[in-house]
């Protein structure tokens, strides 16, 4: 599914006025990599929804917020589940809400903070997507972290204290992930170009191997 301007989950013709791109050239070909979903992980504040939004418009498919999938299924706020049920219920239906949305078609998935630190949901996003780990350092998170008052874990307590235990904690799971971008203080496009073109470059060995075998 994959391309700079490439890689996409879009399966309009070419047009026949210009020479085929490497975008069409990678649509065309019927690999695995073409239809797998791409799973965004990392820390709250990263930037999962902002770049899996912008990732998704420029690869043609849609885009999938975990977080959002799961407020549906529970018919209530995150923050509310949190309160009312406890982390171990939500994490128990994040991991099925995942489990479902994984079997989906291809798409932009942006998961939440601690989805990809349970071994199942990694296990079922190895099995089924390309997984991509959008790192970011300390300051930044509170940065963007201080804009929003919904993110349970940070309600209480020190906020960079917090994170700076997240991420010791999560950041060496996070690691796991097949891709990992660096999310800086720029504009959410160049992030997603740095995004598209480690895509290429994952999927460009397949692609290879795939004319090859033809030869």
């Amino acid at each position: 599914m994959l391309s700079g301007r490439s890689i996409g989950c879009a399966t309009s013709k070419t047009d026949a006025r210009r020479p085929m791109t490497d975008t069409d050239k990678l649509k065309s070909q019927n690999t695995p990599e073409s239809r797998n979903t791409i799973v965004l992980v990392g820390l709250m504040g990263a930037g999962k929804t902002c770049i899996g939004r912008r990732l998704a418009e420029r690869l043609g498919c849609p885009f999938v917020d975990a977080d959002e999938e799961i407020e549906k299924a529970a018919g209530c706020s995150i923050p509310d589940i949190f309160e009312l049920y406890g982390e171990s219920a939500f994490r128990d239906g994040e991991r099925r809400v995942i489990a479902r949305l994984l079997s989906d078609p291809p798409h932009v998935l942006a998961t939440g903070g601690g989805a990809f630190i349970d071994e199942e949901v990694r296990r079922k996003i190895a099995e089924s997507a390309i997984s991509v780990w959008l790192r970011a350092d300390l300051d930044l998170l509170l940065q963007r972290t201080s804009r929003r008052g919904d993110r349970p874990l940070l309600s209480q307590g020190n906020r960079r204290v917090t994170l700076e235990r997240l991420m010791e904690e999560r950041y060496p799971v996070y690691a796991e992930a097949e891709i990992t971008i660096d999310s800086a203080r720029e504009v959410p496009e160049i992030t997603v170009e740095r995004v598209l073109k480690a895509l290429e470059a994952r999927v460009q060995p397949a692609t290879e191997l795939h004319g090859n075998a033809a030869l």
